[in-house]
């Protein structure tokens, strides 16, 4: 009897996210394909892969075991295609996989924000397309050394496709929880996705900004207002971490010394860990806050309602994209959101978004 052939994965937009989960598919067997810039295919094959985990994984990939390429051809034969561009590149992905892929290549989006799938589907219209959740952070420690530093397992769209491909994130160590309501999955990643903006506009690790009562206290702002609005449209938010969604801001807002045991969890941060949002910044990048701030922002205008602290965060991380201010205090970050105006409160609709 022959081998059954491994599982031929293309990771499109090999970014932190994208090497951390391609290398551990990679060391579990897959055929891996990662394609970004030649900056990482470079650093890559000089070096390899190496992927660490805050619980003492240190898997080593060699360059042989990997391929790079900067172009979405290199997907072609691909069962499994994993797409973790940035939110803004999603439209010139689709486009770009179209023409290229089988028609049996399954697309997952591991994207920020909500509507990702939707777009690649809208572009992929004969192709299972599936949203997925990364929940922890990846940071990338040079000389193709990714580390995973924060808790958390992959979501993904509940479909028979999953199926396929299961087994291969089980034996990678990055198991897969299927939810039929994904939405619910999406919103509630985003309510948690609202302290990267904080984080950027502190210019601090992500646990060094958690540690401090003022910016748990901005982030608790954009979240409660985020609640208010789903609340009035009926839409569910899935429990993802121990407290239920509601119960995380009031946590953040607790002192400094009942934060560091009631919220030890969150401060489980590999102590180098900044946010997306930042690296963006820092590299000169347009971020995604369209697609996490932004997004509470048009959830409100769909309610006759506004979002002034996340529409106000949204227009200061603009500001720091164009060399404004990136290490606030958390005080002053604080007083400026609360001094948004009050906002007008949702229609009360009682529909799912």
């Amino acid at each position: 009897m022959s081998a059954v052939r491994p599982l031929r994965v293309s990771v499109l937009g090999a970014g932190s996210i994208g090497c951390y989960i391609g290398g551990r598919l990679a060391a579990a067997g897959a055929e891996v394909t990662l394609i970004g810039r030649e900056r990482i295919g470079t650093e890559i094959r000089a070096h390899g892969l190496r992927l660490s985990d805050l619980h003492g994984a240190d898997i080593r990939v060699g360059a042989a075991d990997v391929a790079f390429a900067t172009g979405a051809e290199s997907a072609a034969t691909a069962d499994l295609v994993l797409v973790s561009v940035k939110s803004a590149a999603t439209p010139e992905a689709g486009a770009a996989l179209a023409p290229v892929i089988g028609p049996d290549t399954v697309v997952v989006s591991a994207q920020n924000g909500l509507g990702n799938a939707d777009t690649l589907r809208a572009l992929l219209p004969e192709h299972v397309v599936l949203a997925a959740m990364v929940p922890f952070n990846v940071v990338n420690r040079g000389d193709g050394h990714f580390h995973q530093g924060s808790e958390g397992d992959l979501e993904i769209e509940q479909h028979p496709a999953v199926r396929a491909f299961a087994t291969v994130f089980d034996d990678a160590g990055l198991p897969l929880h299927a939810h039929e309501d994904f939405r619910s999955v999406q919103w509630a990643k985003l309510l948690l996705n609202l302290n990267n903006a904080v984080n950027a506009l502190s210019g601090l690790p992500l646990r060094e900004e958690l540690s401090q009562r003022s910016f748990r206290r901005a982030v608790a702002l954009a979240q409660r207002e985020a609640l208010a609005l789903l609340t009035a449209r009926g839409v569910a938010v899935a429990k993802l971490t121990p407290l239920p969604p509601r119960w995380i801001p009031l946590l953040l807002t607790v002192p400094d010394w009942v934060f560091r045991v009631a919220g030890s969890r969150m401060l489980a941060i590999d102590p180098h860990a900044r946010s997306s949002m930042w690296d963006d910044l820092e590299a000169g990048r347009r971020t995604e806050v369209d697609w996490i701030s932004g997004e509470v922002v048009r959830l409100a205008a769909a309610s006759g309602a506004d979002a002034p602290v996340n529409a106000r965060l949204v227009e200061l991380i603009r500001e720091a994209e164009a060399g404004g201010n990136r290490h606030w205090t958390g005080d002053a970050l604080l007083a400026d959101l609360r001094s948004q105006r009050a906002p007008r409160k949702p229609a009360g609709k009682r529909q799912r978004n």
